[in-house]
């Protein structure tokens, strides 16, 4: 883990910390499943960001501010939370066109959320397809 990405998580509570880490994974493991072997992990705008060279930067947060909720960031001016809102309606909250916002208590929807992060991660060469090719 990036030292910097390290130290954020640190600052989490306890049981935001292992939610932070089960999205962390599940982005690498992603990743792996779509043959992506090369996604940096680094702070951006102070959240942990996840970038492939063929995709859009993914950040995951949880603010003490909203201390019930963590966020996905997506690029918000990428197509991204569009076609998931298309695909997926209500199984996700969103807030705009910029995040999938989770309740910290809530049971993940882990496969079609891998799913979102899989297009995130591809985004650069699949994003002239409809529907973002799903």
């Amino acid at each position: 883990m990036d030292l910097s990405v390290q130290q954020k998580f640190s600052t989490y509570p306890e049981d935001v910390s292992i939610l932070m880490n089960s999205l962390r994974d599940l982005i690498f493991n992603v990743a792996k499943q779509d043959g992506i072997s090369n996604i940096t992990e680094t702070l951006k705008w102070g959240e942990p960001s996840y970038i492939s060279k063929i995709g859009s930067t993914i950040r995951i947060d949880w603010k003490p501010k909203q201390a019930d909720q963590i966020c996905i960031y997506f690029n918000c001016k990428t197509s991204l939370i569009e076609t998931f809102k298309e695909i997926y309606g209500d199984i996700f909250s969103y807030d705009g066109n910029r995040a999938i916002v989770f309740k910290t208590k809530q049971v993940l929807p882990y496969k079609e959320l891998a799913h979102c992060i899989s297009m995130s991660l591809r985004y650069k060469k699949i994003k002239h397809l409809e529907l973002l090719g799903a």
